[in-house]
């Protein structure tokens, strides 16, 4: 199992969908990938032959217009979509403990659950005990400043309080991977800019491999350390983006040339798939 302190994996259980011998470790891996929705009048596509490799530990954003599938290829690497052509390996299971945790923009917190109840709920399905579980759920509420709050219900929270109890669930779980769509959103900008700093203080502590889809160029460059651009529908991978930004990092990196710089090509770099995300859609 995972301790239960650091939430990291014992040695003997780290996962990996595969390790090459000169190479890192891939928790994800997408080939040729693509997916067809189908209705009864006409069909979709929304990816076409997309091939990714994520690195376990690493923190990977996605970027690019609506529509363009962002969100599909998230869930396809997180086995809650199939892909109709392609193959995707993940990590494989080896306890309890389920190998992937997502949190979404609704936040998807439990209304009849106590904000404890709610980030100890993977581990009760987990199967731990209900020792074990408040005391991780303790500490996640404290890393992100919910401990007050233990015992109040959703609907007396913020909705940026909601989505912390939702980010703190997923760290909770012990899962080696978080998988997270749009997970601020839906925040008003001072907000959203409080919790950008929280998630980079948590995946540099924890260092889980994350998968952030976003629409915002500069939480992109922020929180990850590779953006894939995606083009408009149907989705491909446009540019494979390493940003070069250092750890420890804040917000501070904001106000740097480098930053202004790479936020200005990206944005070039996708005008013409937002124009065509725009009219086609």
């Amino acid at each position: 199992m995972y301790s239960l302190d650091a939430r990291k994996p014992r040695a003997d259980e780290t996962t990996s969908a595969g390790v090459g011998a000169d190479g890192p470790d891939i928790a994800y891996s997408a080939r040729d990938v693509s997916k067809v929705f189908y209705a009864p009048d006409r069909s979709v596509t929304a990816l076409d032959g997309v091939s990714l490799d994520v690195e376990a530990g690493s923190f990977t954003c996605i970027v690019g217009p609506s529509g363009c599938g962002k969100s599909t290829l998230l869930r396809i690497l997180g086995g809650l979509e199939q892909a109709t052509i392609g193959q995707v390996t993940a990590p494989e299971r080896k306890s309890a403990v389920p190998v992937s945790a997502f949190v979404f923009q609704e936040h998807g917190v439990f209304p009849w659950f106590t904000v404890l109840e709610n980030v100890a709920f993977g581990l009760r399905m987990a199967g731990f005990s209900r020792e074990e579980r408040n005391a991780t759920a303790r500490t996640w509420l404290e890393y992100v400043g919910l401990s007050e709050f233990a015992n109040s219900y959703p609907h007396q929270l913020s909705g940026g309080m909601k989505q912390r109890t939702a980010i703190a669930r997923a760290f909770a779980t012990g899962s080696p991977c978080l998988l997270m769509d749009e997970p601020l959103g839906a925040l008003d900008a001072q907000t959203r800019r409080l919790m950008q700093e929280q998630l980079i203080e948590l995946w540099e502590r924890e260092r889980k491999t994350v998968v952030l889809v976003t629409h915002a160029i500069e939480e992109a460059l922020l929180l990850g350390d590779r953006i894939i651009l995606m083009s408009a529908r149907p989705g491909q991978i446009k540019e494979d983006i390493k940003v070069p930004f250092d750890h420890p990092r804040n917000i501070d990196i904001e106000s740097t040339p480098e930053f202004a710089d790479m936020k200005h090509n990206i944005w070039e770099s996708l005008r013409d798939e937002v124009q065509k995300s725009v009219v086609f859609s």
